[in-house]
């Protein structure tokens, strides 16, 4: 592995004229010391959209329905793809589901792709049937959807030809009915909609408003949404990180692939400025990559779906990210750790294609610093230990492992075992295992009454995080989320203010530190900023003194690491 030498380094990076704290020092030295456990919120919602943590940004946009199922009135039965795709539609599902449900990618404000659940296209064949064949759209793949007035639900589906679909019969649609129309039960060309879900993510947000408009929304909510007071209250409340989610379009601002708008580079710029001034960590959390790790939201997936990983292209794209992040940001004091990708979800992102880009995304941050940690995070519906071996050969890496005791249902698979990971974290110096906590969004939980909840984080939460520290320090411990939040009903004030003591009390013994799941939300106790305000949660001091020890070995391998960043510098001069 070869790195730059230190020079270069200052000449590249923006923060060329920052002093160190410790004036003897070079800011590498300086971002090597000791640094008390992280005390960190996360800045969600603010560089990478989330449509919950601030749902007015979507006001604007009509037509938002992105996951659509398609009854036919006069058959009454579904829409569906033959086999998922690569067939037939036809009308004849008496209940939909997956084959039954359209993805739709927005052109225009009446005018989309349909994507089925193989990830074929709809169109319209030689003769005039309906079909999901083509892997790519085209303008043979391109609908208008008229509405009903007064009747949003009700709809029509123009084709490329100019014609509207019908269910002709249960086996049979096609594009060949004329415009008239009555909207009545008996018309084969109308459809009655309903919306599966709606996907209020960045891609969203910037498709539905268009570059113009999108640019406008996000550069008053970048300007807005976190300031500069922000960081100075971060700092007096006690705090002494911040974990700053972003997206993979950030290293092209500022002229970002469509339909991203650039701007959040400059936000992030402001970002480590006021954290160099008001003495914040800052851990950069690459939220959404290329292609999309998971069909969530938060990573920027178009339609729900996720394909990073599936081809080498998105996997050097992402790498080529965290290395724009890494040399832009290397020399700043406040850069405490890269997060390579966040919520990978398997079975989609293969654990070979995981650990290749685990592979490069860590030389790419080693290549400007090697003070910084490097954040792994787990497969979400995976064996955690499946990384174990692999992160221990690294130095100052960080394995980000997500434990979500939440999402019922369909994402029960989401739940994973504590210490699946740490014969992997274990081998990695200065190490760091993420584990989120969540007391949420499972039928489990909904059943607890407050004391119980309380309960349950001074006892299982508890001895959770002890399963995942070790005697030697390897690896350190991160409790990356958490939320004072449950689905307690009638509970008072004073239930809110123990269960987000215990939980501080518990997520402190985290060898590494914690960070809660984030400052600014319309929903209150999502908000620490709302709960310090509000008396609802209390910084413990004594806590902030505790620092992060190296685990065993570490200072030695850092001593062996600075040594051969001595040697490349000399042979790259």
């Amino acid at each position: 592995m070869r790195l730059l030498p230190l020079l270069l380094l200052v000449i590249c990076s923006p923060w060329p004229l920052l002093q160190s704290a410790d004036a003897g020092r070079t800011l590498a030295e300086a971002g090597a010391a000791r640094r008390p456990r992280v005390r960190a919120v996360s800045l969600g919602g603010w560089l990478v959209t989330e449509g919950w943590v601030k749902p007015s940004l979507f006001d604007g946009i009509p037509n938002n329905d992105l996951l659509l199922q398609f009854k036919s009135v006069a058959r009454n039965r579904y829409l569906a793809a033959e086999q998922g795709g690569g067939g037939a539609i036809v009308a004849d599902r008496e209940q939909p589901s997956g084959w039954e449900t359209f993805k739709l990618w927005r052109i225009n404000e009446t005018t989309f792709n349909f994507r089925v659940f193989g990830n074929q296209f709809v169109g319209v064949d030689i003769s005039g049937r309906v079909v999901a064949t083509a892997t790519t759209p085209g303008p043979s793949e391109t609908f208008q959807l008229v509405r009903r007035d007064g009747d949003k639900t009700r709809v029509r589906i123009r084709a490329p030809n100019g014609l509207f679909l019908q269910a002709k019969t249960m086996d049979s649609v096609t594009a060949d009915h004329s415009e008239d129309t009555n909207w009545g039960d008996d018309d084969p060309s109308v459809f009655v909609t309903n919306s599966v879900a709606h996907l209020q993510g960045e891609y969203q947000l910037c498709n539905g408003y268009g570059i113009r408009k999108a640019r406008q929304v996000l550069r008053d909510h970048w300007r807005t949404f976190i300031t500069e007071s922000d960081f100075s209250f971060i700092a007096s409340s006690g705090l002494n990180a911040v974990r700053i989610p972003v997206g993979w379009w950030i290293a092209s601002d500022p002229r970002p692939p469509r339909p991203f708008v650039g701007g959040s580079l400059r936000a992030l710029d402001n970002a480590f400025r006021w954290a160099e001034k008001y003495n914040l960590d800052i851990i950069v959390d690459l939220h959404a990559a290329p292609g999309s790790q998971n069909p969530y939201e938060h990573s920027a997936t178009r339609d729900g779906s996720q394909e990073w990983g599936t081809r080498d292209e998105s996997i050097a794209q992402t790498v080529q990210v965290i290395d724009f992040l890494a040399s832009r940001y290397a020399e700043s004091p406040s850069l405490l750790a890269v997060s390579l990708l966040n919520s990978p979800l398997a079975p989609g992102a293969t654990l070979r294609s995981l650990t290749k880009y685990y592979r490069l995304g860590y030389d790419a941050v080693r290549r400007h610093t090697r003070t910084a940690y490097v954040v792994m995070p787990a497969r979400l519906a995976a064996d955690d230990t499946e990384l174990l071996g692999f992160a221990g050969r690294f130095s100052r890496a960080v394995l980000d492992v997500h434990y979500y005791n939440l999402f019922s249902g369909a994402f029960d698979r989401l739940t994973a075992d504590d210490t699946e990971l740490l014969g992997f974290a274990g081998r990695f110096s200065r190490a760091v295992l993420d584990v989120h906590y969540y007391n949420l969004f499972s039928g489990a939980f909904d059943r607890l009454t407050a004391d119980e909840n309380i309960d349950f984080v001074r006892r299982n939460r508890s001895s959770d995080l002890a399963a995942v520290t070790r005697r030697n320090g390897r690896p350190l411990t991160f409790v990356g989320e958490w939320v004072a939040e449950w689905n307690v009903r009638g509970a008072s004030e004073r239930d809110y203010q123990r269960f987000a003591q215990v939980q501080q009390d518990v997520y402190g013994r985290a060898t590494f530190g914690w960070a809660y799941w984030m400052l600014k939300n319309v929903n209150h106790h999502w908000s620490m900023q709302w709960m310090i305000q509000n008396g609802y949660i209390t910084l413990d001091s004594s806590r902030s003194r505790a620092i992060i020890s190296p685990p065993d070995g570490d200072e030695q391998m850092e001593m062996e690491s600075a040594g051969r960043l001595k040697q490349d510098a000399v042979q790259a001069s």
